[in-house]
């Protein structure tokens, strides 16, 4: 007789990687606002300098995306490297507001100070996925990550308030100074997890044969490779879209600095209603149907965002809600698509499998926010906008012709198209 599962709620260890994730992102969701702000506002930044500064927090998927994730796999215990991180992102951090009132910061400064933080975000995502499967039995894994992604909604919410707060009332740099304690507190919180662990390892046979073997293993899989270039498609014109819009929304749209993050904010509603829906709608309707289902609304964000204008009421209205429903599709995919990762890679190969997708679907972003400032400095805001818009629609075209389409499943029970056959792969990137 199966032994019946301790719900998450009640499980201490899952609170406390939780509550971690929970500070961290809040504090993050600050600085994505309060950064971009203190940029533009503070040290007068071009848009090339925006779009560079945006790359700078995504190009460490491409330095050290692939090595930490064969580390990841190579190591017993992930928790100490993953605490080491918040540290140094939170030391990083705190560097921002105490060069402020220093007078030294500069552009180059928060541009160094972002890819710092990247290469932490990369090697604690590395190493956080594979620690989760010691942390939550694998039946809870779905319910766990729609958890985690209830957290980045939240923080979406609550963050761009806060933020618009502090820079009100401290100054964009110095509100960067909470993004820096959460970091601290997150590690404390890691700190504390007790959970043994026991995961698997492997024995090292060079970074290089291990590195292929986990980009082998997500090329081989037709329906994770799908996921993977449809994450790389939305990602590198998403990160665009944010190279741009903080420069679009103050000097074309008008909108105050307190009010820079109601898109972000719409986002983080709507993620919060697509975390609680999303294993429902897995349970009822299939993983592959959700997966069909939420990138057929992918578009609206950015189309919503290049045809923005008007009175400011209007504006806000129209980013707001078209944001809501973005987040409740970007949501219900990224949890389907992080299921069938745990489910589907290979014993062993999980850290590498993660990472490699990290690699990809994040790497691109830092193309995406040099590709952003070219288009803007070139073309305009608007116009490169209205491109980022079209090449949206490429994300639908991506799923709907791969085999997730031939093999999607009436229920999230059935097996998947790769769990009957290897080698398996990995999806779209998850926390």
């Amino acid at each position: 007789m199966t032994t019946p599962l301790i719900p998450l709620r009640r499980q201490r260890d899952y609170r406390l990687l939780w509550s971690a994730r929970a500070i961290s992102e809040t504090g993050s969701e600050v600085a994505r606002l309060a950064v971009p702000l203190t940029a533009a506002l503070a040290l007068n930044a071009s848009p090339i300098q925006m779009g560079v500064l945006t790359a700078a927090s995504t190009f460490p998927f491409l330095l050290v995306g692939l090595p930490s994730g064969a580390m990841a796999d190579r190591v017993a215990r992930r928790r100490p490297v993953m605490v080491v991180c918040e540290l140094i992102a939170g030391i990083a951090a705190l560097s921002v507001p105490v060069a402020w009132l220093a007078g030294l910061l500069t552009v180059p400064w928060l541009i160094t100070v972002a890819f710092a933080i990247g290469v932490c975000t990369v090697v604690f995502r590395a190493f956080n996925t594979p620690h989760l499967a010691t942390v939550v039995a694998e039946p809870q894994r779905t319910a766990a990550i729609a958890g985690f992604q209830s957290v980045f909604s939240v923080a979406q919410m609550g963050g761009p308030g806060l933020a618009g707060l502090l820079v009100a009332t401290l100054t964009a740099p110095i509100a960067i100074v909470v993004n820096a304690v959460s970091f601290l507190v997150s590690a404390f919180c890691l700190r504390g997890i007790r959970t043994p662990e026991n995961g698997t390892t492997t024995k090292g046979r060079g970074l290089a044969q291990e590195i292929s073997e986990g980009l082998r293993v997500l090329m081989n899989h037709g329906v994770l490779r799908a996921l993977c270039a449809t994450g790389m498609i939305v990602n590198v014109l998403g990160a665009a879209e944010m190279a741009l819009f903080v420069l679009f929304a103050v000097n074309v749209l008008g909108l105050p600095g307190p009010l820079v993050g109601i898109a972000a904010i719409g986002f983080g509603l709507g993620g919060l209603i697509g975390a609680a829906i999303a294993p429902r709608l897995a349970g009822r309707f299939g993983e592959n149907r959700v997966l069909l289902g939420s990138v057929l609304f992918f578009p609206i964000g950015f189309t919503a965002t290049a045809t923005a204008g008007g009175p400011l009421w209007l504006v806000i209205c129209q980013l707001g809600a078209a944001e809501v429903i973005t987040g409740v599709a970007i949501v219900c995919y990224s949890v389907c698509a992080g299921s069938v990762t745990m489910r589907e890679a290979p014993e062993g190969l999980l850290g590498r499998v993660n990472a490699t997708t990290n690699f990809a679907t994040q790497g691109v972003m830092a193309l995406g926010g040099v590709l952003g400032g070219v288009l803007g400095q070139l073309l305009g805001l608007r116009p490169a906008l209205w491109l980022c818009a079209a090449g949206s629609l490429l994300c639908i075209v991506s799923l709907w012709l791969s085999p997730i389409r031939r093999n999607a499943r009436p229920s999230a029970a059935e097996d998947s198209p790769g769990t009957a056959s290897r080698p398996r792969s990995a999806s779209a990137s998850h926390p």
